[in-house]
C-alpha cells in the first residue's frame, strides 16, 4: 500500500526496511525519524559507510525508534531472502532471530553500528575493484586484438579462473547494476576518508562502474 510520504509510512509501521541507493540512506532515516513510532524497528540494508550508518542510527534512535544496521553480503537474485545479511546494533540479535524464523539469513555481528557495513564495504573494494579492472582490461585487449593472449597469460598465473567467462559475467553485472554500485563505491571512499586513508581508488572504481553502466551516446 503506497504511503503519501515518509512520515505517513513511519507513523503507521512497527517495522521499516530501508533499501535505497547508498547516498540516500541518511536522508531516508532523516525523513522517517520525526514521525517514527516509539519502538519501531528500522532495518537499514543500504551499502553505506560506517559513518553514514552511525548518523542514520542516531536519527532513528534519537526519535525512540530502534535502528538495526544490515549489510547484504552477496548478490540477491539467486538466493533471494536467503542471502546472507550481517546485522549490527543493540537490537540486531532480536531482529535477526525474528526474521530468520521467517526464512531469512541474518547474522548479528556486533552490538555497535558500523562493523557490518565495514565488512561489506571492505569486501566491495575487492569485488567491485576486480570488476572495474577486468572491464578495462577486456576493453583495451579487444581494441588491440590481444584478448586471447592476455587471458591465456592470466590463466597461467591464476589457473583456477575462467577469465573469458569471468569477464562476461562481471561486465553483465556492471551494465545492470553499475549506477547503484558506483554509489556504493563512493561510500567506500567515504569510509576510507573517515579512517584517514586515501579513498581515491574507491572513487575511481565508482567512476568506472558508472561509465560502463551508462555508456556515452
Amino acid at each position: 500500500k503506497l504511503a503519501r510520504d515518509h512520515a505517513d509510512l513511519a507513523g503507521r509501521c512497527d517495522f521499516i526496511v530501508s533499501a535505497v541507493t547508498a547516498s540516500q540512506a541518511v536522508p531516508v532515516a532523516q525523513a522517517c525519524a520525526p514521525a517514527i513510532r516509539q519502538g519501531t524497528w528500522f532495518l537499514d540494508f543500504n551499502s553505506a559507510s560506517p559513518g553514514a550508518k552511525q548518523r542514520a542510527g542516531k536519527l532513528i534512535d534519537g526519535a525512540h525508534g530502534r535502528y538495526v544496521e544490515g549489510a547484504v553480503m552477496a548478490p540477491v537474485a539467486a538466493p533471494g531472502i536467503k542471502v546472507q545479511i550481517l546485522t549490527g546494533g543493540p537490537e540486531a540479535e532480536r531482529v535477526s532471530e525474528a526474521l530468520n524464523a521467517l526464512g531469512m539469513n541474518l547474522r548479528p555481528v556486533a552490538t555497535e553500528i558500523g562493523r557490518a557495513s565495514a565488512t561489506k564495504l571492505c569486501r566491495s573494494i575487492m569485488i567491485k575493484g576486480l570488476e572495474a579492472l577486468i572491464i578495462d582490461c577486456d576493453r583495451a585487449a579487444r581494441h588491440f586484438g590481444v584478448k586471447e593472449d592476455v587471458f591465456a597469460s592470466l590463466a597461467v598465473t591464476f589457473p583456477s579462473i575462467d577469465w573469458p567467462q569471468l569477464a562476461e559475467v562481471m561486465a553483465g553485472r556492471v551494465r545492470q547494476h553499475g549506477v547503484r554500485r558506483a554509489a556504493e563505491m563512493r561510500e567506500c571512499g567515504a569510509m576510507m576518508d573517515e579512517i584517514d586513508l586515501d579513498g581515491a581508488l574507491a572513487r575511481a572504481i565508482a567512476d568506472t562502474h558508472e561509465r560502463f553502466a551508462t555508456p556515452a551516446k
